[in-house]
């Protein structure tokens, strides 16, 4: 007895290796992808990117940052090996848009071309099936993280797909050298360089340019364009489904209690729930809010 509870007392220690950490594998999100690529433009804007890679203090903003918008303390390596995915669907995407056959829609995000065009491409680069149906809605803010640039500060490619990616301002300004992250840029390069090598790279065509005044003035009208029509988008949402319409349809509804009603005053302050009270019909709202409001915590 006394060997056979020796034996039993020495097992525990094999399930040892079964606990992981809760780091170890990133899943991610549409949304969690789109706060990677918004930082990753933001450095870009800040003229943090050299070439096709960040530097060491600029993938440690982007982490930093992402940990605090997302609460996920992801390490640098899982962000690029996002990276990666997101360098290699942006080959894709920019492969198909070089094909006469294939337009990009900015509005949907979405890729379309004749059914014979996608069989034809799928055959040749079966990477392209998942952009046949999801299509590809930040192409343009992969443009600005991953178009390439020459050594004169031009950027290279075909015509077609310089106007779809306009570049920010920081992109044309002069490289100042960083040792402390130029090795790991030139590695990236290297490997990027391997990555992207295709069929379509020997068709590709140098823009002609009347001047890097011109470059760079489109670019701001661009980027201004693009903020009038962000704020604008902002204030039209707000108007359409504004706090005050909500609590002066509240008060019009009958059978709501004190706890409802100052519950969802809390909850009017978020837009979507706001969008959708305005949204549903005047007999659901009630059912809706007691729902919603019977989750909040009490104050």
């Amino acid at each position: 007895m006394a060997t056979r509870s020796t034996r039993l007392r020495k097992l525990p220690p094999r399930q040892q290796p079964e606990q992981q950490s809760p780091q170890s594998r990133a899943k991610w999100t549409t949304p969690l992808t789109q706060i990677l690529v918004d930082l990753m433009v933001d450095e870009v804007h800040k003229g943090n990117k050299k070439k096709y890679s960040f530097g060491k203090k600029a993938w440690k903003s982007i982490t930093d940052d992402f940990y605090k918008i997302t609460g996920l303390k992801w390490d640098k390596e899982q962000l690029k090996n996002r990276y990666a995915v997101l360098r290699k669907q942006y080959t894709t995407a920019k492969l198909l848009l070089e094909q006469s056959d294939f337009q990009w829609d900015e509005t949907t995000g979405t890729i379309t071309a004749a059914d014979e065009a996608w069989d034809r491409i799928i055959k040749e680069h079966p990477d392209a099936e998942a952009m046949r149906s999801a299509g590809c809605p930040i192409y343009k803010q992969l443009c600005t993280i991953f178009a390439e640039r020459s050594t004169n500060g031009q950027f290279n490619g075909s015509a077609e797909n310089e106007l779809a990616c306009p570049q920010p301002l920081s992109m044309f300004k002069e490289e100042q050298p960083s040792s402390e992250s130029e090795d790991e840029a030139n590695t990236e390069d290297e490997q990027y360089k391997l990555q992207s090598t295709n069929p379509s790279s020997s068709v590709s065509r140098k823009r002609g340019r009347k001047g890097i005044d011109d470059v760079i003035a489109n670019a701001i009208l661009e980027m201004a364009a693009a903020s009038k029509l962000k704020a604008a988008a902002i204030k039209q949402f707000n108007d359409r489904f504004s706090i005050s319409d909500c609590v002066r349809l509240l008060d019009q509804m009958q059978g709501v209690d004190d706890h409802v009603y100052y519950s969802a005053l809390d909850l009017f302050n978020n837009p979507n729930a706001r969008e959708t009270f305005l949204s549903l019909k005047v007999e659901k709202r009630l059912t809706w809010l007691y729902g919603k409001c019977s989750a909040l915590p009490s104050s």
